[in-house]
């Protein structure tokens, strides 16, 4: 998502005078956490995309060290979710706003109606397969038609999300998509992930221009300011870790290494609330025939569930939390 943040965000705007624009605090400050805290929201997503997801996400809620989930209301499996999530109303559950479909065997249609949306879909009548074609052919009204369709869905199933974020980061496709984003977050008052603190990993990792990180920033202000928690940072790298031939079919050498890289990232991190998006699975031997992802995901989960990587998150002082703490905490200000 942050690649596209890039080639979005440098055109909506914001005024000259903050792109140089510091901040004195970190959003974890606000929210009462001590000054110089690493507080660390650990995210799955894609639940309700598959059983293998769903099993996967529970696993890493239930057992692992994951603190939060979404899940992309379109898919087949969000009922079988929405039944775990009565079970355990503790667990952090989102929307994973779902505006694209994108393997090729396995697709899903708009909740609003092809109809009622017709830029959303292709000639098949599914979602589009990639972004650029929502930025291609879709209005900015018929996402906000698309995502208020998903919230409705997800209450009228007794799921009241605790976040909203992105599936392969659409909203952020252009200006509009993001501000019916913002919009749809603020009218609700449900937090949105958007890093609008100092972006120390984004600049890190990517190499934002500093008018960039000033346009977020401002973004992040508005949020603030509508009452919602606002994310310092964003890691979302692990999908772009490669995973050696060699160890991907053994699950021992893939716990190894992805919780590895885990415990490396976690020493990345810089003071302030971040969000590290990751993808539990635990592949049924059909979730080959929806992606050729399911090392990468199956890694994921074995880093979560894995003791070491436990004990770094103690040993480096991370503090873990959930979008609805930094929400109740945002509302006690």
């Amino acid at each position: 998502m942050p690649r596209i943040i890039i080639k979005i965000l440098i055109f909506i705007g914001i005024p000259i005078f903050l792109q140089g624009q510091t901040l004195d605090s970190t959003y974890a400050e606000r929210l009462g956490y001590p000054k110089g805290a690493k507080v660390l929201i650990l995210h799955v997503d894609d639940a309700g995309m598959s059983f293998s997801s769903n099993m996967g996400a529970e696993e890493a809620l239930t057992k692992g060290a994951s603190t939060s989930v979404s899940v992309m209301m379109p898919c087949s499996w969000v009922p079988g979710f929405v039944l775990f999530l009565k079970a355990n109303p503790q667990i952090d559950a989102g929307l994973h706003l779902t505006l694209t479909s994108e393997w090729e065997q396995y697709r899903w249609g708009p909740l609003s109606g092809k109809k009622i949306t017709p830029g959303l879909v292709d000639e098949q009548g599914y979602l589009w397969r990639d972004v650029g074609s929502v930025v291609r052919h879709a209005s900015a009204d018929e996402l906000e038609l698309e995502m208020t369709a998903q919230l409705e869905k997800a209450r009228s199933m007794g799921f009241e999300p605790t976040h909203l974020d992105t599936h392969m980061g659409t909203v952020f496709g252009t200006p509009e998509f993001l501000k019916r984003y913002i919009k749809i977050g603020i009218k609700n008052h449900i937090p949105v992930m958007l890093p609008g603190g100092k972006d120390q990993l984004i600049q890190d990792q990517m190499h934002f221009p500093d008018a960039v990180i000033g346009q977020m920033r401002l973004l992040g202000k508005q949020l603030w300011d509508a009452g919602l928690p606002v994310l310092d940072d964003l890691h979302n790298y692990s999908y772009d870790w490669v995973i050696p031939a060699d160890i991907a079919s053994d699950d021992k050498k893939l716990d190894e290494y992805k919780t590895a890289k885990y415990i490396e990232a976690l020493k990345t991190l810089q003071p302030g609330v971040t969000m590290m998006i990751m993808h539990c699975t635990d592949p049924e031997p059909d979730f080959k025939y929806i992606s050729d992802s399911g090392p990468t995901r199956k890694g994921d989960l074995l880093a979560m569930l894995n003791p070491s990587f436990k004990k770094a998150l103690i040993d480096q002082g991370i503090i873990l939390t959930t979008w609805r703490e930094l929400k109740q905490r945002r509302d006690k200000l």
